[in-house]
């Protein structure tokens, strides 16, 4: 994907591999209730089956982060698990979902894929990036789109500008995340359901602030735990302790001054600080109950806002078509 800085790396360092034992040893070692399986493309791991099976054992509940081209193929692979969900890449409708891809037809492969983990009984959620030029009427339509389609929930997020991101130009700024789920997250329809923090929604909308926790969903990959966070990689530690102790935490986050860290409002650093607001503190635990009641958010204004003009990225870029044989030889 074009907006992906996580796998713009040689060959030989897309063809390593994880084992199932390394799987396991580092999700052992760090305590965690819960794994993200990313990429690249787990389902291209000759292996991915037996580490699933093996966190299931383990009474993990993991989501394994898919693009579902291959999920029909694969899905033989796996068993219904209330410990196992299939977190789908759903960018938009269909001929946004196909431009941030690179991938024409991309989005028909993804929505049979769906069909098929929610019909074999499979926990199914939807995991969406949105980037600059993203057109809010239509991620509402979208979010009609994925219930209708049964899914169990969505998850959202803005963009992350990865240095190493071959386009450079769609990251949104702070301000126009804020107004962008503003747009979006106001005046909501009653039946969408988000697999999220709710607090975290709201501070996508600007009602809250946070300091981000980047040590909220620490990485363990092909390199080692990796320094500070999910987006950055400012060097490995060979432990979960040693993460933890030698990474100079005040050095990250926006409050920090660090340029990197400046538009930074992604979940895998900001969620964390909200599901923590949420049982750290009795006002956080009010906010939350309270938005999980009232989740409407009634904003006159905001609507004003989906009638703004936009000029979504594809209309005046053209599909970067990525080859078949690329995406094999990316790996776990």
């Amino acid at each position: 994907c074009a907006g992906c800085g996580k796998i713009q790396y040689p060959s030989h360092v897309l063809k390593m591999q994880l084992t199932p034992d390394e799987c396991f040893r580092a999700v052992e070692e760090c305590g965690t209730p819960t794994v993200a399986i990313p990429g690249g493309e787990p389902l291209l791991h000759p292996q991915i089956g037996e580490i699933v099976e093996g966190l299931v054992a383990r009474k993990k509940y993991i989501y394994l982060c898919t693009n579902a081209l291959l999920l029909k193929q694969k899905i033989d692979l796996f068993k219904p698990s209330k410990y196992l969900t299939f977190s789908v890449h759903m960018d938009g409708q269909r001929e946004h979902h196909d431009f941030s891809v690179c991938l024409e037809g991309g989005y028909d492969k993804a929505i049979e894929g769906i069909k098929e983990a929610l019909a074999r009984g499979f926990r199914v959620t939807t995991n969406t990036t949105l980037f600059d030029g993203a057109d809010p009427k239509s991620v509402r339509v979208f979010f009609d789109e994925m219930m209708q389609l049964g899914v169990e929930g969505m998850m959202l997020s803005p963009g992350y500008s990865y240095d190493k991101a071959p386009d450079q130009s769609h990251f949104l700024g702070r301000a126009r995340t804020r107004r962008l789920f503003r747009a979006i997250l106001s005046n909501r329809d009653s039946g969408w359901r988000f697999n999220m923090s709710p607090l975290f929604l709201e501070f996508l909308m600007g009602k809250r602030d946070y300091a981000c926790t980047p040590w909220g969903m620490p990485t363990f990959n092909v390199f080692g735990w990796q320094k500070p966070c999910y987006l950055l990689q400012d060097g490995y530690a060979d432990t979960f302790a040693e993460l933890l102790a030698t990474t100079e935490w005040q050095n990250y986050g926006t409050e920090s001054g660090n340029p990197k860290c400046a538009n930074c409002m992604v979940h895998s650093g900001y969620e964390a600080s909200a599901v923590n607001d949420t049982f750290g503190s009795l006002r956080g635990l009010w906010g939350t109950a309270r938005a999980m009641i009232s989740n409407r958010y009634a904003d006159a204004s905001a609507k004003d806002l989906l009638d703004e003009p936009v000029r979504p990225v594809h209309a005046f870029n053209p599909l970067i078509q990525i080859e078949d044989h690329a995406a094999e030889e990316t790996r776990v």
